[in-house]
């Protein structure tokens, strides 16, 4: 990466994979209780472990090391998303909602994916 690395918490996609993870609290705030254990943690787990890792990924010492945790939080985009549409069949979030979370969702897929690709040069 060479002398224009950043620390890790200055890195955009760091920063907006922490937004995604306020509003993925934010939304799950009002699934049904029966669901806390279930779903909603499930999605909140998902979503703290997409700048967790990119952040262990950073403080990785080989770049083989570091690509594994960008893609394990990639992993953890993708899983979330689709726990997203889970939870609008089942009425958890209305169509409007799951638009402005997956906008959310999309700005740090598209961040990741060319953070991965810059870190893989």
């Amino acid at each position: 990466m060479g002398s224009d690395y950043k620390k890790y918490t200055e890195l955009n996609v760091w920063i907006e994979a922490r937004k995604l993870v306020s509003v993925i609290y934010s939304t799950t705030k009002f699934y049904p209780k029966d669901e806390q254990f279930g779903l909603t943690a499930q999605m909140r787990r998902c979503a703290v472990s997409i700048p967790s890792n990119i952040a262990e990924g950073c403080g990785r010492n080989h770049k083989k090391d570091s690509l594994q945790f960008f893609y394990i939080s990639r992993g953890s985009l993708y899983e979330l998303e689709t726990q997203l549409y889970v939870s609008c069949d089942l009425s958890y979030i209305n169509s409007d909602q799951l638009t402005i979370v997956l906008s959310q969702l999309e700005v740090v897929r598209k961040l990741l994916n060319g953070f991965i690709k810059y870190y893989s040069e």
